[in-house]
């Protein structure tokens, strides 16, 4: 278990430096940032408030924290409860996107070396868009959708001054040390503000 602890890389075999793994499997990480109260139980206002922090203006966090628990939440629901939407961040392995990859290291690499074509590092909206399109199960409307707003969401949010999104920044996101970072910089924007 202990290499699904971490999110690794050609570059980073050791996941990323200096984050705190708690134990828990990089899609639990991925996970745990918007889990506001750490009760195993991330809701959609805890959503709404990590996109937030992230710096996702109002309608856009409200509108990606509907869509996303409404869309992540039933899987990951004990088998006796059947309200929605909240998801269970320790159950958040059942759901699972077959028109996305799994983020396991090896396909990682290949999503660069298949996709990446003006950068080996880097990735184009452009090339994003061809990357879901080819990884696109045909019966999974609503997983090709949902890769489409994932890869969409995380362009948005950490691509650099170019307009192109780094294999860093993707990586970090799988194990949501991309999410602290982001919240970070947003409050100390905020406090420059002050």
């Amino acid at each position: 278990m202990a290499r699904g602890l971490v999110a690794p890389d050609m570059d980073h075999p050791n996941g990323t430096p200096g984050h705190n793994h708690n134990n828990l499997s990089v899609l639990q990480q991925h996970c745990a940032f918007f889990d506001q109260d750490d009760n195993g139980i991330v809701y959609p206002w805890e959503t709404y408030a990590g996109l937030r922090q992230m710096g996702f203006n109002i309608i856009a966090s409200l509108v990606l924290a509907i869509f996303i628990n409404v869309g992540v939440s039933y899987p990951t629901l004990p088998a006796s409860f059947f309200s929605s939407p909240p998801k269970y961040r320790d159950d958040i392995y059942r759901e699972h996107n077959k028109s996305d990859f799994s983020g396991i290291a090896s396909e990682f690499e290949n999503v660069f070396s298949k996709h990446a074509r003006t950068y080996p590092d880097k990735l184009t909206l452009r090339e994003l868009w061809n990357m879901t399109e080819a990884n696109r199960d045909a019966f999974d409307l609503f997983g090709w959708l949902a890769s489409k707003m994932e890869w969409g969401t995380l362009y948005v949010l950490a691509r650099d001054q170019d307009g192109f999104l780094s294999k860093e920044a993707i990586r970090r996101s799988y194990d949501g040390s991309l999410f602290e970072y982001c919240a970070k910089m947003q409050r100390g924007a905020e406090d420059k503000m002050k």
